[in-house]
Order: structure tokens, then C-alpha cells, then sequence
């Protein structure tokens, strides 16, 4: 006796083993659990499996990583080299650049970039229509109809042939009327495509006339541009004072430097002095690249940064400013074609915060006045950029990178207001002079020349402040010697009467608040005692009337001093 086997099947796969199987049996139940059974064993080589590609990407990627690492050393080792290379080149890089301002290049010489509007085109005529077949009278269509009958009788005949008349008729009107409709339909499409062009050609008319208008405002506008440059070339060659600082400014303005540094200053240029003051903003000590070497350590998977030591820090900061006041030095003389600007004071101040209180801080920390002769004498090339700045003439303390103020040997006008007009009274002074019978604006002014011919064989300047009788500042010299130089405060007292201690306390006052290096306080009289002993320890000096009428002397001067004399002038002068 036969009996029927049945079979059962499952079908199994693994897509990431790219495995197939079918599962056969006669027990539904068997089949599933070697299924199963199958499906683990496929998961679980797939686990080994993906665990040993995981294993081999992560060596893979460790090995990636640390070349990336490794490159990523020498890049940043390299940039750093660069950095610091560039610390040494901020003079030598002006060097090589001509700071003349080529004013043609400032002007825009770009085209009108707007094309013109298209013209149009009108469309090409269709093409005329062929006209239908004429109808032919012979066509079949229109012969008459003649059946047995129309022989039988004739008014069926006529009736037959007056039928197929009408129908040619018909078909001869339909055709002439069809004729006209195309020729119509054709003249029509032809009329709009004329009125098409015609608005087309109306629409550019307008739209050539707009575009025509903008092209001769860009021009107009370019032309107006090209003419304020022209105006500001002609300026500065003129010498005008708001064109030559507006010229300074587009020089030092565009002056490239390492990104480390952001350039700003302020200008003030003097025309009639034909002396040029610069505030210029120095980057602080922290600002500067000290990044030496960056090393990749494999064990510890990890950069290993070297900087420079602080001694070397301290050079490189120190050469860095030395470098930045020649280099805007010789930017302003070398574009000065025209030599207006005769005198040169760069002030280089430093903003940065004090590290004992927390508060914000801003000191001047180097100041040189350069007259043009003395500057082009030198060969920047060759030269020590710190023993060039000092061998100027300029004050600054002996490491730049300790922020030492110094007082600037000069400010731009905006900074002090006080100071006004020279005025000559030395070529009114003689032997009948009463110095202490003098105006006193006019012996203030006499103080001023004094000084300033004291002072001019060491390129010192000396200012008057405007005229207050209040004690404080009547002159200001600006010393650029690096070491009895800075900025010295002068009080003048056209005295008769002995000057008491009070007088020469005020002006240490006055000296400490104008952060000065020293006091000097001039009489047409004398000093007491008391006034002598306070100032022994100060940087402070007493000139008398004798002492006055000396330096008259060495100037070749001669005046006098009659202290009876001018005070019966001060007392006629009070009853009248």
C-alpha cells in the first residue's frame, strides 16, 4: 500500500553573507527550527565577520588619524616658521613696495557693464495660403441627375439641370468665399505681426533711451569720482593741509601687515609747520605669534608645542615696533613726492589691560620726531632697527615688551587744544627793553624762543598754550634725547616780586598730572629760599631774571631787567 508524502519548505537569506538556502522537510515544525538554527549560525559569522571589518577600518582609520596628525604638525610647524619669519620682515617689506600713491590707479576704470537693450526683429510673413480647388463644373457633383423620367418629361429635366446649376453656383460661391476668408485670415496674422513689431520697436525706443540715461550717469558718476581724485592730487601737490593728511592716511591705510596686526593711528598734520603727528596703535606683547614648533607624539596621540622662550619673545616684540615706527616713517616720507611733510613725530601707543588691577590701560611706549634730511640719510636696509630708532632720537624704555610709558615728544593737535600760534617778540627786543615791563602774553612768547632756540640743535619743538593766567601750562617742550628728553612743562612769570615756595609747588603739580619728565619755571624776578629748597630733590629748574637775561645773551640778545621801573608802570597803568 503506497502512501503520499507531503514536503514543507522555507526559504532563507543573508543579505551582508550574500547566503541563500531553501529548507526542505516533511515536519513543518523540523523545518522551522533548522531555519532557525541556520539563521543564527549565518548571524553570528556575520558578527565575526563584521567585527573583523570593524577591527581592520579602525586600524585603518588610527593609521589615517595619525598621518593626518602628522601633517597637521608639519603644517602648523611651518606656518608657525612663517609667522615668525615675517616678525623680522616688517621693515624690509617696505622696502621692496613704492609707497607713492599713483593716483591714476585710484580712479575706476570699469566699463558700463550693462548691455544694451536688444533691437527687435519683426517675424517673417507666413506664407500665403494655397487656395482651395476650384470647383469644375464637369466634376461629377455637379452633373445633372438625369433618370427616365426627366426623359419622360421635360420640367423634370430643366428642374434636374437648374439643381445641378444651383449646386455649382453654390460650390463656386463657397470656394470664393473660403478664398477671401484665407487671404483675410493671412492679411490679419500680417497686420499683427506689425503691430507686435511695432510695440516691440516703441518698447525699446523707451527702454534704449533708459538705458542710455544710466550709461551716461555711470559715465557722469565715474567722471565726477576721476574728478575729486584729480582735485586731491592737485591738493596735495598744492600742499593743503586736509589733502596731505587725507594722502598720509591712503598710505598707511593700505600698508600690508601680518594679520596679527590691525593697523590704526590718527593724523594730524600741521601746514604751516609742515610737521606731521602720528598716535599709532601697537599690538600688545599677547598679539604676537610665539608658536615655534608643533611636534605630533604618537604614543600619547597628542601635539607637543614648543614657543619661544620669554627672552626671545621680549627681541621679537622689541624688533616688531622698532620695525613698525621706521617702516611708517619711510612710508611717509618716501610717498611725500612733494616734501610737505618736512618733520615726522610717531607716537606708538599700546592698549592692553593691567594684569594687577584688571583695568584697561593705554601708554605711550615709544616716541621719535625725524626730521626728512636726517631719515633719507639712512640706509633702513643695513640698519639695527632698534639702534636706528635710538640713534633718531627716540624715547622709549629699554624693553618695549614691560609697556614702560614714555611721554610722546609730540600729540596730534586734537589731543591737546591748548596749544595756539607762535608769536616773534625777539625781533622787537633791545638793550631799552624791560623784559619785567613786558605784556605778559608777550614774555610767555619770549620764553617760547628762548627755548626753542635752546632746544633746536636736539630737534626739540617747543609749544605755547593758550593764554589762561591760572598758573598751569604756558609752553610745552617736546625733547626727543633719549635721556634728559620727553615732554617738559614751562611756566612763565613776569614777576616783580620774589617768588614764594607756592609758586614752584604748583608747578610739580603740574608736572606729575601732565605725566611730564620735568618742570621749568622762568622769573623776571627771583626765588626765595623756601622756593630753592623744595625743588633740590625735584626735576625741577629755576631760572631767574639773571639767568634769563644769559640765555638772552647766547643768542646773541641783550635786553634788561628794572624790577623799580616796571612796577611804577604796573602802578601808573592800574590808577589811569
Amino acid at each position: 500500500m503506497s502512501r503520499y508524502r507531503h514536503y514543507y519548505e522555507i526559504e532563507v537569506s543573508h543579505p551582508g553573507l550574500h547566503k541563500y538556502r531553501h529548507i526542505r522537510g516533511a515536519d513543518p515544525y523540523v523545518v522551522e527550527q533548522k531555519a532557525a538554527a541556520l539563521r543564527l549560525q549565518w548571524d553570528e559569522e556575520w558578527r565575526r565577520k563584521s567585527d573583523a571589518l570593524d577591527r581592520q577600518q579602525s586600524r585603518y582609520n588610527a593609521i589615517a588619524q595619525k598621518e593626518r596628525m602628522k601633517n597637521e604638525a608639519i603644517i602648523r610647524t611651518s606656518s608657525a616658521e612663517a609667522d615668525l619669519l615675517a616678525l623680522g620682515k616688517i621693515l624690509a617689506h617696505t622696502l621692496s613696495v613704492d609707497d607713492r600713491v599713483n593716483w591714476d590707479l585710484l580712479k575706476d576704470r570699469s566699463k558700463f557693464s550693462e548691455a544694451a537693450p536688444r533691437v527687435p526683429v519683426r517675424k517673417p510673413n507666413p506664407e500665403k495660403p494655397e487656395n482651395p480647388a476650384r470647383p469644375n463644373r464637369a466634376a461629377d457633383a455637379f452633373k445633372p441627375k438625369l433618370d427616365i423620367l426627366c426623359w419622360l418629361s421635360p420640367s423634370r429635366k430643366r428642374k434636374a439641370l437648374s439643381d445641378a446649376s444651383a449646386r455649382f453656383e453654390k460650390a463656386q460661391t463657397d470656394w470664393e468665399t473660403e478664398v477671401q476668408s484665407l487671404i483675410r485670415r493671412w492679411n490679419d496674422q500680417i497686420v499683427e505681426i506689425d503691430k507686435d513689431f511695432a510695440k516691440a520697436s516703441e518698447l525699446h525706443g523707451l527702454n534704449l533711451t533708459k538705458w542710455e540715461a544710466r550709461k551716461a550717469a555711470f559715465f557722469a558718476d565715474q567722471a565726477e569720482k576721476h574728478a575729486i581724485i584729480d582735485a586731491l592730487a592737485a591738493a596735495v601737490e598744492g600742499g593743503d593741509e586736509a589733502a596731505v593728511t587725507e594722502m598720509v592716511d591712503l598710505v598707511l591705510g593700505r600698508s600690508k601687515y601680518p594679520d596679527f596686526i590691525n593697523v590704526d593711528y590718527e593724523l594730524d598734520y600741521n601746514s604751516e609747520t609742515k610737521s606731521l603727528v602720528i598716535d599709532f596703535e601697537l599690538p600688545t606683547p599677547d598679539a604676537i605669534p610665539t608658536l615655534k614648533e608643533v611636534r605630533y607624539v604618537q604614543s600619547r596621540n597628542e601635539f607637543d608645542e614648543k614657543f619661544v622662550s620669554a627672552a626671545e619673545k621680549a627681541r621679537l616684540y622689541d624688533g616688531l615696533l622698532y620695525q613698525m615706527a621706521l617702516r611708517t616713517l619711510h612710508e611717509v616720507f618716501e610717498a611725500d613726492v612733494h616734501c610737505h611733510v618736512v618733520r615726522v613725530t610717531f607716537n606708538g601707543w599700546v592698549s592692553y589691560v593691567d594684569s594687577a588691577t584688571g583695568s584697561d590701560q593705554r601708554s605711550c611706549i615709544l616716541s621719535a620726531g625725524v626730521n626728512r634730511p636726517d631719515f633719507e640719510k639712512i640706509d633702513l636696509a643695513r640698519v639695527d632697527p632698534k639702534d636706528c630708532f635710538r640713534a633718531l632720537k627716540g624715547v622709549a624704555a629699554s624693553k618695549l615688551i614691560g609697556l614702560a610709558p614714555v611721554a610722546p615728544l609730540e600729540r596730534p593737535r586734537a589731543a591737546d587744544r591748548r596749544f595756539i600760534e607762535s608769536q616773534d617778540v625777539l625781533s622787537d627786543i633791545g638793550t631799552e627793553t624791560n623784559l619785567a615791563a613786558m605784556h605778559w602774553e608777550d614774555f610767555e612768547h619770549l620764553v617760547r624762543q628762548v627755548f626753542e632756540a635752546e632746544f633746536s640743535s636736539a630737534n626739540g619743538e617747543v609749544r605755547v598754550t593758550q593764554a589762561s593766567r591760572d598758573g598751569g601750562v604756558d609752553a610745552v617742550i617736546f625733547d626727543p634725547d633719549p635721556i634728559r628728553g620727553g615732554k617738559i612743562i614751562v611756566q612763565a612769570k613776569r614777576y616783580t616780586n620774589v617768588v614764594d615756595v607756592s609758586a614752584v609747588r604748583d608747578l610739580y603739580g603740574t608736572v606729575q598730572h601732565e605725566g611730564a619728565t620735568k618742570g621749568i619755571l622762568v622769573t623776571t624776578s627771583q626765588f626765595g629760599p623756601d622756593a630753592r629748597k623744595f625743588a633740590q630733590d625735584k626735576p625741577l629748574t629755576l631760572i631767574d631774571g639773571g639767568n634769563l637775561l644769559f640765555l638772552l645773551e647766547k643768542m646773541g640778545m641783550k635786553a634788561r631787567i628794572n624790577l623799580a621801573e616796571a612796577k611804577e608802570l604796573h602802578r601808573q597803568a592800574q590808577m589811569a
